[in-house]
């Protein structure tokens, strides 16, 4: 016999007819002999009625019980009606009810109204994936993923799986080390991407590669990262960037008309990495809210603010937001210079506006009366606004700005999307140790004679796509010559030893015939993670690990047998 004959939402239209249902008991109540049991599954929920010759097994029924019930569905009598529910015109009349599974007392409540200790609920994650909003969350996340196959698969690419087990190449983050057993001392590395493979799935001609991949990064978690998460990766032969854009639009696109019931505007907006950095102070800027930088520096050029002067004069900038009309006692512009220091300010200068075009701050009798008109003007200010201004080198400027911008103006939630395209990054970018990329290796320079010559000035062809300040995913068109593929390396500083012992399998695919090509890839779980409302990532991931990357479900990591090691020819070293 099946453990049912129909799920819980089928009974909203089986008025009359005899039912066998399965699932978990979310709530009973007893009224005077005759008990009432919300009866839970994957569907949702509907009511059952037991009557009293059913109380001995009624008696038994605890919540979360995993029980089946046979019986009749009937319209609930007048006045009982629950127009909240889907099946809240009905309910089933219980013949029989058989327990499946007990269940011990719960930890904690399963309702959305809990507020519950992350560590607590991680612990117990299969449990609080029972909880409404953990259940949809999964379903968004699978309804997500499905759309994206069905856009991709008419699209004509091809599904395919590439290896977990890699060789370490520099992605941005440090690799996760497996050691290897057969060959003691050497050790595989799990994929923070898989970058090369599917470059080489382009050589081999398949023109159209997609995947839903897992991924690893060791890096510290935040609210929107994990150790391990989920990306669409997908690369495509004679591309362009407007080829890969168009693609990923699509994507994404059928992603939020699955989840939200209709699809944004299409194309994405689109800025250069240099506009955003000006304007926003981000290279993900939140386009939701306005609050832009502006540049003060014809404003106060012949400045006797010497802040300010000396500054302009040493080739620095003054730059300013609008906060907009607020409260802003003495405590909230003192908390906000410590945090404009904190990020690389030297300072943070705050300015009210009053009535009749004056300014309440400190610096207000540096300033000269055409300065604050111009300051005000330029600034789109009215009474009551907020002036916040930064000077110092550009980088800092707008990056302290566009830090306090987030602050003060991006909203709590995900209601609306604002999907952007961010283009033309800077192949480089100075670290401490020299020059590093700023997305991957494996990104082809916009102008061969200007990263030869000028590397720092080298522009990728490289965009991002961005939704409410959230990074989803990064892409490129990549490199396919490999002679140009070395050069990068020796501007890297990657001796040609090095990059022979490191990528020489890769750079000999490069020399047959590698066609033109370029890809992208965007997080899954981030994407959801919007879509759903959530503010932490780890709300969309069925298993994820805490801030400090542990599983406090499984106990994970944790130390193994010693005979484990010796296998690997691994030793733990002494703390001394």
């Amino acid at each position: 016999m099946s453990f049912r004959t129909h799920h819980a939402l089928d009974c909203a239209d089986l008025g009359g007819r005899e039912v066998v249902l399965a699932g978990w008991i979310a709530r009973r109540r007893d009224h005077g002999g005759v008990t009432f049991i919300d009866l839970r599954d994957a569907s949702g929920l509907v009511q059952i009625v037991a009557d009293p010759e059913l109380l001995p097994v009624v008696e038994e029924l605890r919540m979360e019980f995993c029980i089946q019930v046979a019986g009749e569905v009937r319209p609930r009598p007048e006045g009982t009606v629950n127009p909240d529910l889907a099946t809240g015109a009905v309910e089933v009349a219980a013949h029989t009810i058989e327990v499946l599974s007990p269940a011990d007392t719960l930890p904690f409540m399963l309702d959305d109204r809990t507020d519950l200790d992350e560590r607590t609920r991680l612990e117990f994650r299969y449990l609080d994936l029972r909880r409404p909003r953990m259940a949809a969350n999964l379903r968004a996340r699978s309804d997500a993923v499905a759309a994206i196959r069905r856009t991709l698969d008419r699209l004509g690419f091809l599904e395919i799986e590439t290896p977990t087990l890699v060789r370490s190449t520099p992605e941005g983050a440090r690799d996760m080390l497996v050691p290897s057993r057969l060959r003691q001392g050497a050790f595989y590395a799990l994929p923070q991407s898989p970058q090369l493979f599917k470059q080489l799935l382009m050589v081999a001609g398949v023109e159209r590669y997609f995947q839903i991949a897992r991924c690893y990064r060791d890096e510290d978690t935040r609210a929107d990262r994990q150790l391990e998460f989920t990306q669409l990766d997908l690369e495509g032969a004679f591309w362009s960037e407007a080829d890969v854009q168009a693609a990923v639009e699509l994507t994404v696109a059928a992603a939020v008309e699955s989840l939200r019931g209709h699809k944004p505007p299409l194309p994405f907006r689109r800025l250069t990495w240099h506009e955003s950095m000006d304007r926003y102070g981000v290279d993900k800027p939140d386009l939701r809210f306005g609050m832009e930088i502006v540049d003060l520096g014809k404003v106060f050029s012949s400045t006797d603010f010497r802040s300010f002067a000396s500054v302009l004069e040493d080739g620095g900038v003054v730059r300013g937001i609008n906060a907009g009309t607020r409260e802003f006692p003495r405590s909230s512009a003192d908390r906000l210079t410590e945090l404009a220091k904190s990020w690389g300010a030297t300072g943070l200068v705050w300015l009210v506006v009053e009535e009749g075009g004056t300014v309440r701050s400190p610096v207000a009798k540096f300033l000269s009366e055409a300065e604050i008109s111009l300051m005000i003007r330029d600034l789109g200010a009215t009474a009551g606004d907020v002036l916040l201004l930064v000077a110092g080198e550009w980088s800092t400027a707008v990056s302290v700005l566009g830090q306090l911008r987030l602050q003060l103006g991006r909203p709590e939630t995900h209601e609306d999307l604002e999907f952007l395209w961010v283009t033309d990054f800077p192949m480089f970018e100075q670290g401490e140790e020299g020059l590093t990329f700023l997305h991957h290796p494996f990104t082809s320079p916009q102008d061969l004679k200007v990263m030869e010559e000028r590397p720092l000035e080298a522009l990728a062809r490289a965009y991002d796509v961005v939704v409410n300040g959230v990074e989803l995913g990064s892409g490129s068109i990549r490199i396919h010559d490999p002679n140009v593929q070395r050069r990068v390396f020796d501007i890297l500083g990657i001796s040609p030893p090095e990059q022979e012992s490191r990528f020489g399998w890769f750079l000999r695919a490069l020399r047959y015939g590698t066609p033109p090509h370029g890809g992208f890839a965007f997080g899954i779980d981030r994407l959801v993670m919007v879509l759903q409302n959530e503010a932490n990532i780890r709300e969309v991931i069925p298993f994820p690990k805490t801030q400090s990357g542990q599983d406090p479900m499984a106990g994970s990591p944790t130390m193994v047998e010693e005979s484990q090691l010796l296998e690997l020819g691994l030793e733990i070293a002494d703390d001394d």
